[in-house]
């Protein structure tokens, strides 16, 4: 993969970015600032019953008058969120070129920027077979990430990668920000352990599946010997004609469907990044349309 994903230029076009974005849209994912905790802020969230030993002076004495019963209120806890980005780090993000590990990069950069604007913390991690590798740790604030932001130069694609396994023993945190997986998802590998364990963990989750344009729009006729971009033992020879390409494409909307039906089911968000796509067209276009910015 080419050196300089993330460069001055890349980073002066993040910031023209992030200023677009801060005058058009309320805040980074959604403008939602509080914990999914229940803390000591002044905003109300909800109630619960009494029980012994809480403090009385959250009882709704009205809520009391009204049904005979106590209840406590509960308010948000106004916390510093903490960002976790997981990108897919094996060898299929650079079959053919590394548009796919670039855009990955690149997106991972312009997240985690977004996130330090909110004074939130941020980690990334590059996931390698059934391991996590911490690339940036509990980044904050606009020069800790110039700082450390190039530290994705030097992340590696090789291998597989196995989601879940990677990321269900790590540290996630509770409630306490966003977690981010980029992946292209084109493997029969669970994921989907990993979804529902960050979202058991009351975290907002975001998937976002980067795919090459010849993924997309696959152009190959004729004969062809194909490898297993992380299983090289496995190749197919195959002439590709139309039906082919037709059968690859319903192929390809199983996984799509799969992957975006699954996030629904979950309440996680999912975004199709095409490879060849502006950061402006996913973050000011594709992001705003699904409500992860608005």
């Amino acid at each position: 993969m080419s050196k300089f994903t993330i460069d001055e230029e890349l980073l002066a076009q993040i910031e023209s970015l992030q200023s677009l974005l801060k005058n058009n849209v309320a805040g980074m994912f959604g403008g939602n600032r509080q914990s999914k905790s229940f803390g000591s802020s002044c905003e109300f969230a909800d109630y619960r019953d009494y029980l012994p030993g809480d403090d009385i002076n959250r009882i709704d004495w009205n809520a009391y008058a009204r049904f005979d019963k106590l209840y406590e209120k509960l308010y948000y806890d106004e916390r510093q969120m903490h960002t976790r980005i997981y990108i897919d780090a094996s060898r299929s993000m650079v079959h053919a070129d590394d548009s796919k590990a670039q855009a990955s990069l690149r997106i991972a950069a312009c997240l985690a920027y977004l996130s330090v604007c909110e004074m939130d913390k941020v980690s990334i991690y590059a996931i390698h077979g059934d391991k996590i590798e911490e690339i940036i740790s509990s980044m904050v604030g606009k020069e800790s990430y110039i700082s450390a932001i190039n530290k994705l130069n030097d992340v590696e694609f090789y291998g597989d990668s196995r989601i879940s396994e990677a990321i269900l023993p790590a540290k996630v945190g509770r409630g306490d920000g966003y977690s981010v997986i980029i992946s292209d998802f084109l493997t029969d590998d669970n994921y989907e352990n990993a979804i529902d364990h960050l979202v058991s963990k009351k975290r907002d989750v975001l998937c976002v599946q980067v795919l090459s344009a010849d993924e997309i729009n696959p152009q190959m006729r004729g004969k062809m010997h194909l490898f297993d971009s992380e299983d090289t033992n496995k190749t197919y020879r195959k002439k590709i004609d139309r039906d082919i390409v037709r059968a690859y494409k319903e192929a390809l909307r199983f996984v799509i469907e799969r992957i975006k039906n699954y996030c629904q089911a979950r309440e996680a968000t999912y975004l199709l990044a095409p490879a060849n796509a502006s950061l402006f067209d996913i973050f000011f276009g594709t992001m705003i349309d699904l409500g992860v910015l608005k």
